[in-house]
């Protein structure tokens, strides 16, 4: 492992840990049936009936050119939303607004799009994935955000906002401040969903990173490329209730709860204004 992450430096230094990575995602579609299988996505759409994206979007979004897989965990990430909102009582269908913060190209938002007559709102930082959204999910409205707010919504704009796998990929700084932003625009009473990287990576960190993160403080990869996925962020449940709770009451933490990010922890905050 160590001769593993000291190879990814030097690339990382380079610049062509990037290039790597998707040399790696491509030999995905060397396995049996998956060009197949996407060209069969491509052609026909989704199980939901909605279009699917190019399987190079979807590797944008999910490190895997597989649209098969891309589904499955979009279906299993909007299953352990909606299971979580249960737990609490808390109904999707009654929301009058719903933000998809970190959308991708839809990979868990056109799963909601039976919401009927709620709002349902996605935003990200890459325009292409906004852009294939916007012509192809046309059940709800996106907009590109930039790296750090503010967003373009007015105060008190939602029920529900939820992050996945994106703050996975902010330093501390950056984190901070889109809590304070996603609360700006979370109705009182309203709440966040987000995921984040915490003890089970703990395997694949050096003996210094783990110091750090038993310290209680962020772990942070290539934070110069803060917004892509290649940039990742680990942490403690102590660390996000210290830094992240920022006016918000914890309801849920579910270690390694999130179905559809396997194996980030899953965090369910409540606004009350």
């Amino acid at each position: 492992m160590s001769l593993k992450r000291s190879i990814v430096g030097v690339l990382g230094r380079l610049g062509l840990v990037e290039a790597v990575n998707e040399a790696r995602g491509l030999t995905t579609l060397l396995k049996p049936g998956v060009a197949t299988r996407n060209t069969g996505y491509r052609k026909h759409g989704g199980p939901d009936g909605w279009p699917v994206p190019s399987a190079r979007l979807v590797y944008l979004v999910a490190g895997t050119y597989d649209i098969q897989w891309f589904l499955t965990l979009g279906e299993r990430g909007a299953a352990t939303i909606r299971e979580t909102l249960q737990r609490h009582d808390v109904a999707p269908d009654k929301f009058e607004s719903v933000l998809d913060f970190g959308c991708g190209c839809g990979r868990v938002i056109r799963h909601f799009s039976g919401l009927g007559g709620v709002r349902v709102c996605g935003t990200d930082y890459n325009p292409r994935l906004v852009d294939w959204c916007a012509r192809h999910l046309t059940f709800a409205r996106f907009q590109t955000n930039d790296l750090a707010p503010p967003l373009s919504y007015d105060d008190r704009t939602f029920d529900f906002v939820y992050a996945l796998s994106v703050f996975t990929h902010l330093d501390r700084d950056l984190q901070i401040a889109w809590i304070d932003e996603l609360r700006r625009v979370v109705k009182p009473g309203g709440h966040l969903l987000l995921t984040m990287h915490g003890e089970s990576y703990l395997p694949g960190l050096s003996d210094a990173e783990r110091a750090v993160f038993h310290a209680n403080q962020l772990v942070i990869r290539r934070a110069h490329l803060e917004g892509k996925n290649i940039c990742t962020s680990f942490c403690t449940e102590k660390y996000v209730r210290d830094n992240l709770s920022r006016g918000g009451r914890f309801v849920d933490f579910v270690p390694e709860g999130a179905k559809g990010n396997p194996t980030q922890d899953l965090y369910l905050l409540r606004f009350e204004g």
